[in-house]
């Protein structure tokens, strides 16, 4: 797939008005993206757990308009109208124009709503952007189907599974356009986005579902996620990214993923939790770690992220259960485990974790299947 099979024209249909709503998860990265080209391209592919809990329901409402100069739209958090959140849609439609050229002729209502709470330090921009990007997949689906070309992929003429790879395909590209990361929502469980040699179609234009034998252990994988810190990070994720460029350590990173990408597939196969650990653990310090060397330098962990790993490690040691922590670009501490050790873990993390949690606050996830259609 090219960036030109993503653009169709002409729309054979018309609508005046419509409301579609979907839901749509967060992601955690296990093998971390960090670093990226021009139009959101990942410098190094990148694998993640969907998950189930935390997920953002978005309805889009439209109807047509006249003048057709500018895009239109308003948005809504809660049902309380967010303008500061205008320039990034603002950015998203200019990027995503020319594969949805409708978007001039409607005016659209965001309604936008997250089962978590949008302080909590839970990154929204994955589930929110890429629940926004599948409702106007719907619009363009509706605005093809019924009468179908010769050119219309085959996920407008019916609604096999099979047929609808092109959409899927299509929104994780657009929701890509406004965050990187948004792209790894579309679908579960597990996530790669990034062209790598050892992941049989995987692109940098949209995620794609892992297609390996995966081990029963993997499949009903748990994360409970600690609210270290629920401020805005001092250093933004797209800034972060940025100081990749010429980074010092930026091209071993880079093959380092790859490298972790191609050893995860026997990992993941084998049900070799101890290599799991070992892996997810290093690609969340190594995220780190390239953020402490970049020029300017900076610290996303708190004090109290550093007291829960090395709680972690502690109990790990002396238990033998299979407890573990992967990072975002952030403090807060997403703790993995299988569910078959879930009381002991659990309560090791009321016990000894929350009190490390800003206001005692952490959700309990679980791996997920991506976002759902609730409403055409």
């Amino acid at each position: 797939m090219t960036e030109q099979d993503f653009i169709l024209l002409p729309y054979p249909n018309t609508l005046e008005s419509g409301k579609i709503t979907w839901e749509s998860p967060s992601n955690i990265a296990l093998v971390k993206y960090w670093g990226k080209k021009k139009d959101q391209i990942p410098e190094n592919p990148s694998i993640s757990f969907t998950l189930s809990n935390c997920k953002t329901i978005t309805t889009l409402t439209f109807s047509k308009k006249k003048d057709t100069s500018n895009f239109e739209f308003d948005v809504y958090l809660d049902g309380e109208k967010k303008d500061d959140f205008k320039p990034k849609i603002q950015t998203f439609f200019e990027r995503i124009e020319v594969y949805l050229p409708f978007l001039r002729n409607y005016k659209f209502k965001i309604e936008t709503k997250n089962t978590f709470p949008h302080s909590s330090g839970i990154a929204s921009s994955a589930s929110g952007m890429s629940a926004l990007a599948l409702c106007l997949m719907s619009v363009e689906k509706q605005l093809i189907e019924k009468v179908v070309p010769s050119s219309a992929p085959d996920c407008y003429r019916d609604e096999t599974s099979s047929s609808n790879e092109y959409f899927n395909q299509k929104a994780s590209f657009l929701a890509r356009l406004g965050s990187g990361s948004a792209c790894r929502s579309i679908e579960g469980d597990l996530i790669v986005w990034g062209k790598t040699n050892s992941i049989e179609g995987s692109s940098n234009l949209f995620g794609v579902k892992y297609p390996y034998k995966i081990h029963d252990v993997f499949k009903a994988y748990q994360d409970t996620i600690l609210l270290v810190d629920k401020g805005k990070k001092q250093v933004s994720s797209t800034v972060g990214h940025n100081l990749m460029h010429n980074h010092t350590y930026a091209k071993n990173r880079f093959q380092q993923a790859h490298d972790n990408l191609e050893k995860l597939k026997t990992i993941l196969e084998s049900g070799d939790l101890d290599g799991f650990i070992a892996l997810i653990e290093s690609e969340a310090l190594t995220l780190h770690a390239m953020m402490m060397a970049s020029m300017p330098y900076f610290i996303l962990m708190k004090p109290n992220t550093l007291e829960i790993i090395n709680k972690i490690w502690k109990f790990r040691q002396e238990t033998g259960l299979h407890i573990s922590f992967t990072l975002d670009a952030g403090a807060n501490v997403h703790v993995l485990y299988p569910k078959n050790e879930t009381s002991e873990i659990l309560e090791f993390i009321k016990n000894e974790l929350v009190a490390q949690c800003q206001n005692g606050h952490y959700i309990c996830d679980q791996i997920g299947f991506g976002a759902r259609l609730i409403k055409n």
